[in-house]
């Protein structure tokens, strides 16, 4: 059996967490800076025990590593160089759906050599997401973030939905994977919940959507999920406090 890498380097917001939840101590040598923006990150505060890295080629090889963890979209030309400076490199793909993310769970396990580790944290979430599943019939909800963009189907955001008796608007206006919502649309649906983002600071002009008199009107007759953004963008245990919130939801409908 090939021996645990000994220093493992993760470049990818996904592979952070999961790398973080399995490492052994002292295996672990670097994160992605992302980890620690709490709007993003699930473990903000875990993640600023380790240097962070902004995922540049030369960045990362002179930490010596013996693996490095990235994400289906990371620069293909950050991976190229690093493999052929001799670095292992291993792409973990993005998550479409809840029964993804134990095989994702295992994957980054196996890669680092902690097979067992990532066998309970892969049964734990399955266990965790069978506890949380709705039997309730569905009713309708929306995602509804900066310059109108939504969730449609064969997104593991629609499939959070799913699993917690909601019908996702973005999918019933045929969208598929990420988009625009008009918020024309997003009013005459009328959905029951409505998922909005955390705003950034500072002003944005993507965000002045969030604050239209429509949406606000909308808003005061439909339930809303209290959840955080960090915890949906994920393929990782944390996206089950994403499942928490809109089961919540939905029995706060009844």
């Amino acid at each position: 059996m090939p021996a645990a890498p000994a220093r493992v380097v993760s470049i990818n917001l996904c592979t952070d967490q999961i790398a973080m939840m399995l490492a052994a101590p002292g295996q672990l040598v670097s994160v992605s800076h992302l980890a620690t923006d709490p709007l993003s990150s699930s473990m903000a505060e875990e993640a600023a025990a380790w240097p962070a890295n902004r995922g540049g080629a030369e960045q990362v090889f002179l930490l010596h590593p013996d693996l490095v963890l990235a994400g289906e979209y990371t620069s293909a030309a950050t991976v190229d160089l690093l493999r052929r400076l001799g670095v292992p490199v291993v792409r973990v793909p993005v998550v479409s759906s809840l029964e993804q993310v134990p095989d994702q769970i295992r994957l980054v396990a196996a890669a680092m050599g902690r097979g067992p580790e990532g066998e309970a944290l892969a049964a734990e979430f399955t266990s965790g997401l069978a506890a949380l599943r709705s039997d309730l019939p569905p009713a309708t909800a929306a995602l509804y973030y900066p310059n109108g963009y939504t969730s449609g189907a064969g997104t593991l955001a629609d499939d959070v939905l799913a699993a917690t008796g909601f019908r996702n608007i973005g999918a019933e206006a045929g969208l598929t994977g990420g988009g625009t919502l008009p918020l024309e649309r997003l009013v005459m649906a009328a959905p029951q919940v409505i998922v909005t983002s955390t705003p950034y600071p500072g002003a944005s002009r993507a965000e002045d959507i969030l604050v239209h008199p429509a949406l606000a009107v909308l808003r005061q007759g439909a339930g809303l999920a209290s959840t955080t953004d960090a915890d949906w963008v994920c393929g990782t245990p944390h996206i089950l406090r994403a499942v928490a919130a809109m089961k919540a939801a939905r029995e706060a409908l009844e």
